[in-house]
This record gives structure tokens, C-alpha cells and sequence, in this order.
């Protein structure tokens, strides 16, 4: 089983649209549920550790290969 709830695919979207993909996704998700979101911007590295901060949202885990951006988030 995967240690997320849910995945978004956010490949070949630039800023702020996978930090505006993973807000409609993490608003239908439960406290707890986590959202994994997989992104190709390297400017998301940034923006999803502010998103992070700005909304309580607990960012578990991130990490990059061959040009994907990995983040781990837990609905507050």
C-alpha cells in the first residue's frame, strides 16, 4: 500500500499552478490524508515549503530525480 492518500500529477506545469492544484486537491482531502504530489518545476521546491508554512499543511517529505520533484503533504 502507499504511504499517501492521494496523488497529483502537476508534469509540465509551472508555477503557481501545482501550488494552485494542490490546494483544490488537499481541500477535498481529509485532516491527515496525505497528498503526494509529483511536479517537474524546480521553482515548487520553494513555493511548496512557503505553501507549507502559509497553510499548516505539514510538508513529510521532498525530493528530486531526473528532473521530477517529489512532495509529501499532510492536510492540517
Amino acid at each position: 500500500m502507499a504511504d499517501y492518500d492521494q496523488e497529483l500529477d502537476a508534469t509540465g506545469l509551472n508555477c503557481p499552478l501545482p501550488i494552485l492544484r494542490a490546494k483544490k486537491a488537499l481541500a477535498g482531502m481529509e485532516s491527515g490524508q496525505v497528498l503526494r504530489i509529483v511536479a517537474t518545476d524546480p521553482g515548487s521546491v520553494k513555493d511548496f515549503d512557503a505553501f507549507a508554512r502559509q497553510t499548516g499543511n505539514e510538508l513529510m517529505d521532498s525530493g528530486e530525480d531526473s528532473g521530477k520533484y517529489t512532495f509529501l503533504m499532510k492536510k492540517a
